[in-house]
């Protein structure tokens, strides 16, 4: 069953050097994480309403195969050497959920 994994920047960015080196790290890892662990970006930072609560300041939303595609990937050294720059340059919420 496919997995989504959400990330919420919960406020500005805080150091945008940084989040350009996070962006730079995942697209150039970018073809290996969609053959490896099926990633598929399904929204990047679009416009967002929000109905209910606080608006984030961005919005990210990925589609993997499987909940255990979307750890593994996250887990990757590959992403947790750009994570280390995601969490300088920004708050983020990240969130695993699970497609019917």
């Amino acid at each position: 069953m496919p997995a989504y994994m959400l990330f919420l920047r919960e406020d500005a960015v805080t150091d945008p050097e940084a989040l350009k080196t996070y962006s730079a790290m995942n697209r150039q890892n970018a073809g290996g994480f969609v053959e490896k662990y099926g990633l598929k970006p399904l929204a990047v930072y679009g416009a967002s309403e929000a109905f209910e609560g606080d608006n984030p300041d961005g919005v990210i939303i990925l589609e993997f195969p499987s909940a255990d595609d979307a750890r593994a990937w996250y887990g990757s050294p590959e992403y947790q050497a750009a994570l280390v720059h995601r969490k300088r340059g920004a708050e983020y919420r990240a969130l695993l959920i699970e497609g019917l």
